[in-house]
């Protein structure tokens, strides 16, 4: 079996590598990080005895997903899991934030995101197999202020995620959106002190778990996927928040930043 992972050298897309290559796939992962997508690979291939080929690629960049699709084709890989990991964030109002962060932002998870689905699903499609997960978040369903982009990218990414299920799962080719809450990586700024608060009060989940269960319900076919308890009891009330109570969450969430 071969996978494609993006974002592969930290955090989220690091864990699928690890757990992958456990599993005994070879892949190929991508990185906007040169130096440590190559360390990954090495580090994996010789703990794993898998193959394991590093790719460093900006794929934010307009003609990414087509270069990678290509550079899959030119290699001979067959790709059979693709997971879609590689994004960003920042916490910041709209109108405060710089125009080419947001710009990246959407380069990333809705132009790149698609095209590769696009791509790498028609590969798939003419096979009559393989698996894609795409990176959603719990945040998909909330309106914040701070993260509007990231909001707004994520419930794209779901939906398209869900429709495309519908329309490959005839053929033998799964979607699943996997839809997180806080995950305990460096991605929201926070100090190791509350991260680990956020960890042991379970309203952060370890990558490792994350991915595992990430993992298994895309080996079962499933559309979507929102890991942890916690997350399915506190969603109803978070969509019903009272306007006071965003606005008191906004005033206090820079505090827990680094």
């Amino acid at each position: 079996m071969f996978a494609l992972v993006t974002g592969a050298s930290s955090g989220i897309g690091l864990e699928y590598a690890k757990a992958l290559a456990e599993k005994g796939y070879d892949m190929l992962i991508v990185s906007n990080q040169e130096k440590e997508i190559q360390e990954t690979a090495a580090r994996l291939s010789e703990q794993f005895h898998v193959s394991v080929w590093p790719l460093y690629m900006n794929l934010a960049e307009e003609n990414a997903a087509q270069r990678l699709w290509q550079y899959t084709h030119d290699h001979n890989f067959m790709v059979d899991l693709l997971v879609n990991n590689a994004g960003v964030f920042f916490f910041n109002e709209l109108t405060n934030t710089d125009s080419n962060r947001i710009a990246l932002m959407l380069d990333l998870h809705v132009r790149t995101l698609t095209l590769m689905c696009r791509l790498f699903a028609e590969d798939m499609k003419k096979r009559g197999s393989g698996r894609i997960i795409n990176m959603s978040s719990m945040s998909a369903w909330m309106a914040m202020p701070g993260i509007s982009t990231y909001n707004a990218t994520k419930a794209y990414i779901l939906n398209l995620s869900r429709s495309l299920w519908y329309e490959l799962k005839p053929y033998g080719v799964t979607v699943t959106a996997i839809c997180p809450g806080a995950v305990d990586t460096g991605l929201y700024g926070l100090s190791d002190y509350w991260r680990r608060v956020a960890v042991a009060l379970g309203v952060s989940m370890k990558p490792q778990r994350l991915v595992q269960i990430a993992l298994e319900k895309s080996e079962k076919g499933k559309k979507q996927v929102m890991p942890g308890w916690i997350n399915h009891l506190f969603l109803p009330l978070l969509k019903h928040l009272p306007d006071w109570v965003v606005y008191a969450v906004i005033k206090r969430i820079r505090q827990f930043q680094k």
